[in-house]
Parts: C-alpha cells; structure tokens; sequence
C-alpha cells in the first residue's frame, strides 16, 4: 500500500509540515506528564481512525515502559480500572475535542471542570494543543492513506 502523496517529497509540504513538526516536539517537551501526551494521541487517533498514528503512539507508549494492558484498555478507559483519575480526565477532554461535531456544544463545562482539577494552566494548555495537534495529524494522514505498521520508535522526533 502506498499513501496518495508523499509528504517529504512536496516542497509545499516541507516548508508548511518543518512548523508544524516543530509543535509536536515543543508538546513533547510541555509539562504535561509523557505518559498522558501519549494515551491521549493514542486515543485521539483512534477515534479518528489513523492507523499510521495508532501505530506510532503504540509504540512509543510501549517503549515509554506503558503496559500492554492499559494500551489494550485505551479504547474502553471509561470501564477500565487501570487509569489515574487525571488521565481519565485528559481522555475525556480529548474525546469531546476530537468529537466536536457529534457533541455539538465541544467541551462541557463539567469535563473541562474535571480536568482543571488535575492539571494546571500550563498543562491543560498543552493537553489543548495536543488535542488540536493530533487531530490536525491525524487528517493528514487519513486523507493521503498513510499506510501503518513500520513506524519504527524515535522516528519523527
């Protein structure tokens, strides 16, 4: 399988993706826990159905140290035991991000309320761009088909 377009081949897409990469790694370096950034991209994209993230943010979860359990669990956190409070809160809020048009009203004013009690400012800042970030991510690569499974761990950072 081969993606519709290739990206670092596009001078168009060079200039424009050499920013927005540039944001992902600034992400990376916020203060919101690692761990969080990664199970919120993961579930991010798996709500939007990006295989070619899934697969990155599976990886780089695992080799984070995240157990196999909880990345297997990710897709049912609601019902799953193995999540912090703060990181069921990030979830929440990144779900309601991410599914703006069947929420109609985005996030809720409880949800937000729920994860303000967990992370500061400088956080939920971060989760917010990340959130967008991913979503941003995840089209581009949905729309171009991105094929999946030979990401391999460190690759886009």
């Amino acid at each position: 399988m081969d993606a519709r377009l290739d990206y670092f081949a596009s001078p168009t897409a060079g200039k424009a993706l050499k920013y927005f990469m540039a944001v992902g790694r600034e992400l990376k370096q916020s203060p919101l826990p690692a761990v969080t950034q990664e199970l919120v991209a993961l579930r991010v994209s798996q709500i939007n159905g990006c295989a070619a993230c899934i697969d990155m943010h599976t990886k780089e979860a695992a080799a984070a140290g995240e157990s196999t359990v909880r990345l297997h669990l990710i897709a049912a956190w609601r019902e799953a035991t193995v999540f912090t409070e703060a990181e069921r809160a990030a979830l929440a809020l990144a779900e309601q991000g991410t599914r703006v048009a069947d929420a109609a009203t985005g996030v809720s004013d409880e949800v937000w309320a729920r994860a303000a009690q967990h992370y500061d400012q400088e956080q939920l800042t971060a989760l917010v761009l990340l959130v967008s970030f991913m979503n941003t991510v995840n089209r581009l690569n949905i729309i171009a088909q991105q094929p999946a499974g030979d990401y391999q761990v460190g690759q886009f950072h």
